[in-house]
């Protein structure tokens, strides 16, 4: 069976019945039942994997409404700085700083931790349900806040919990979606990042022009109260919507889960699990190991700080010089403009199967308009920038498909490399905390600093590419292998894509290539 990332290998080919295998790890238990699939010729395989996709694109759509949330609960502390929470919590603007970082200190602590947790427990969605109504109560006591202690340590507890979510997601993602399908699905998750910094401001205009001294509190406060309620409502539903894994998700019919178990198998010729031999720290192992991973924590890192205008969005659109509840609703159209860039980027690299440009070219975009706003006052200008700035995030979501396709197996080192590098990432909202307290001339020191940052990013990827169009080579010239091949996994493969016996001649990396 030929085996290249991505494509169709069934057409025309007949195979005997699936077996189950006690060779499956943890939560890896096949779920194949007793079907035949020589009785799945290519029409047959193309209506299952239809509705596979389908059903699957439905219920991971609720990631969205989660991300959204996510984002919501840890950035509206910008909108509610507006309307008096720095002044009535008689925080400086250090301090101010501190519990914006603060954040980042507990969702770098969790993240790979929780993420190789997730990999090993057969339903995360209940992982992630839980966690998510605890950062919605998290969120919902920082309107108690009374001073900045408090507030610090509030943060502190949000960004701990909130750190099992993006990594998890993704790697939910990543057991699903092929090399070819996950970078537009990832895009569509991150819209809900995009959507939320301009949804944020619309909701945040609505609760602080019309909530101030109800039952007592300041506008502010019910602004958190409000956003962490409906946050808790949410993570119950999303115990019931979410997938689990494709051995073993509710809401899929056998023919389905087979199909989604061959497609990943199709996809890097190996299948998608972890040996029955491996530790639990054998995944972290294998990436501490892994030099790549490096490069990519110092490339993801210089360019999360070159986007940590997010966080001040509001008070940048601020320097227009207008009202607060107009520069909340001026802060919304840039986002909207962003997600929509996001998705066609997204589309067209998975349709050219590259990485490098769509992740440099938003960048570029980013740079023109960090250069407009040190060049000028101008409010039209200025705002016009704010456009270009928030397009730049559509290379940020093509650069974490890069990451999983960078580390496809096994499961566990893909786990580990997700949280990893974000993890590491997030020391740029820690320092782009402190960048944006530079306010003199429009922020102009602050545009100069995440400028250089998005340089440093374009050389990072550069690198990156480089390397990885050098391990292509010795990959086609047979000179090394992408990752250990292990034989009860491999054995796993030839069940999974219905070879004839167990001891089939497997070679299971012939066809694949990195994305460069």
């Amino acid at each position: 069976m030929a085996r290249h990332g991505g494509r169709d290998s069934l057409s025309g080919i007949e195979k005997p019945a699936v077996e189950a295998s006690e060779n499956y790890t943890h939560n890896e238990q096949p779920n194949t039942g007793n079907l035949n699939v020589r009785a799945m010729d290519p029409e047959e395989r193309i209506r299952i994997e239809k509705s596979l996709l389908r059903k699957l694109d439905a219920r991971c759509s609720y990631f969205v409404v989660i991300y959204i949330l996510n984002y919501l609960d840890r950035n509206n502390i910008g909108a509610a700085r507006l309307k008096g929470l720095q002044e009535d919590l008689k925080l400086s603007d250090t301090q101010y700083a501190t519990c914006l970082s603060i954040l980042y200190v507990g969702y770098i602590l969790m993240q790979i931790p929780s993420n190789m947790f997730i990999n090993r427990i057969p339903r995360p969605s209940l992982y992630i349900s839980a966690v998510m109504a605890i950062w919605g109560l998290i969120s919902t006591l920082t309107g108690l806040a009374k001073g900045f202690g408090g507030m610090v340590a509030i943060r502190f507890l949000l960004g701990f919990v909130e750190a099992a979510f993006l990594p998890g997601a993704l790697l939910i993602l990543s057991k699903w979606y092929t090399r070819r399908e996950l970078t537009k699905r990832n895009a569509i998750l991150f819209c809900g990042n995009l959507i939320s910094n301009a949804f944020s401001s619309l909701v945040g205009a609505g609760v602080l022009s019309n909530m101030d001294g109800v039952l007592g509190h300041r506008a502010w406060r019910w602004l958190f109260y409000i956003e962490g309620a409906a946050t808790m409502f949410v993570a119950v539903m999303a115990a019931f919507i979410l997938p689990d894994l494709p051995t073993n998700s509710r809401g899929f019919t056998e023919e389905e889960l087979l199909v989604a178990q061959l497609r990943m198998t199709e996809d890097v010729g190996e299948a998608d699990s972890d040996s029955a031999d491996m530790g639990i720290f054998d995944g972290l192992i294998m990436v501490v190991k892994d030099w790549k991973v490096y490069l990519m924590m110092l490339t993801f890192t210089a360019y999360t700080t070159g986007l940590s205008f997010n966080a001040f969005f509001p008070t940048l659109t601020g320097t227009l010089g207008l009202a607060y509840v107009p520069t909340l609703l001026l802060s919304a159209p840039p986002w909207v403009f962003a997600c929509i860039f996001s998705l066609i980027n997204a589309w067209h690299s998975d349709r050219k199967q590259e990485k490098f440009g769509h992740i440099v070219g938003p960048i570029c975009m980013g740079l023109v308009g960090f250069v407009i706003s040190m060049a000028t006052l101008n409010k039209a200008a200025r705002y016009v920038a704010l456009f270009l700035q928030a397009g730049s995030y559509a290379g940020f979501i093509v650069f974490y498909s890069w990451i999983s396709s960078s580390f496809p197996r096994p499961p566990a080192k893909r786990a580990v490399a997700l949280a990893m590098i974000n993890a590491f990432s997030q020391l740029g909202n820690v320092a782009g905390s402190y960048v944006w307290d530079l306010k003199e001339n429009g922020y102009r020191k602050s545009y100069g600093i995440v400028t250089a940052m998005f340089g440093i990013t374009v050389v990072g990827c550069w690198v990156i590419r480089m390397v990885l169009v050098d391990q292509n080579k010795k990959l086609a010239l047979g000179e090394e292998s992408a990752w250990e091949v292990h034989d009860d996994v491999a054995n796993q493969t030839a069940r999974v894509e219905g070879l004839k016996s167990e001891g089939a001649d497997l070679k299971p990396q012939i066809g694949f290539r990195y994305l460069v």
